[in-house]
């Protein structure tokens, strides 16, 4: 094997893994955010989420001088802004008010498969019809796993759950593309401070007339989901897609669900079944396929 060939295979490796950091670290964002807006308005929650991590990011950038953005790549981080900063976490958090956590498994399970579509449409990948079928029938998996528990819908939770998963796909696929150019941390870092001139008043504007009698456990949620979710997650996540493929690594997120109904049995004390545990390892044989022949 060629010297090239060994630092594709190097990289693509290296993609895995930081993908798969990245999901752990998102596995816990609609737990903690249903801890959050049980005491806290989601509309403040996203706001709170996006200025303290924006703030991060623009300490980041001016610390570690980070690379800036040119005039075509405007446009690109306006998108990410728009998916992974605004639309996912405001329409999520709202959703939460209408469903439990582990009802959104059913659309988190999808996720992959926007993201892999809006890889094609924007990123142009093209992987191959195996790709599909094992990203397909990973996502069955993980809808047929929510669906089989029972669990009660709301069509407002539904419908808002199902827009914040289009955006946050959109915003994954964008990320990764950008983040070619311009650089994984400094990608979300810019989409983040691209927010904050938004989000600063906007906070003020929402935050509630009290803050007694918020408990600790809704701060922490808070608190994960503005540097975890929000942050060092992206990091991660973004350098991951990049390294190894938006449409091939972006699979590791039928894993997220799994990962999240873990944390919500221990932070929400929910049941979690012996085939959540079953499912979970048709899952991973799964995303085993989509990296075989994602390229």
């Amino acid at each position: 094997m060629s010297g090239q060939g060994y630092k594709v295979k190097e990289d693509t490796t290296q993609g895995w893994l930081n993908g798969f950091i990245g999901v752990l670290l998102f596995s816990g964002s609609l737990p903690a955010t249903r801890l959050a807006v049980l005491e806290f308005n989601p509309v403040f929650v996203t706001l709170a989420r996006a200025s303290v991590a924006g703030m991060l990011a623009l300490a980041a950038l001016l610390i570690f001088k980070g690379k800036r953005p040119e005039r075509q790549q405007i446009f690109p981080l306006v998108i990410v802004t728009l998916g992974v900063v605004v639309g996912f976490p405001l329409l999520s958090a709202l959703a939460l008010q209408y469903i439990t956590s582990a009802h959104s498994i059913v659309f988190v399970g999808i996720l992959p498969v926007t993201t892999a579509i809006f890889a094609i449409i924007r990123g142009g990948e093209r992987p191959g019809p195996a790709f599909w079928i094992f990203s397909v029938m990973g996502s069955l998996l993980v809808a047929g796993y929510a669906a089989a528990q029972g669990l009660t819908a709301s069509p407002a939770g539904d419908l808002l759950m199902l827009g914040a998963v289009l955006l946050c796909g959109l915003g994954y696929a964008e990320g990764a593309k950008l983040t070619r150019t311009l650089g994984g941390w400094q990608v979300i870092s810019w989409a983040l401070v691209l927010s904050l001139p938004a989000m600063l008043p906007l906070v003020y504007v929402y935050k509630p007339v009290s803050f007694t009698g918020i408990s600790t456990e809704a701060w922490m949620g808070l608190a994960y989901v503005s540097l975890f979710s929000m942050f060092v997650g992206f990091v991660f996540w973004y350098k991951g897609l990049a390294q190894g493929g938006t449409a091939t690594v972006g699979q590791l997120q039928l894993l997220q669900p799994f990962f999240g109904l873990l944390l919500a049995a221990f932070l929400l004390h929910e049941k979690v079944s012996m085939g959540m545990l079953v499912v979970t390892i048709g899952v991973i044989l799964c995303v085993a396929g989509t990296k075989k022949f994602g390229r």
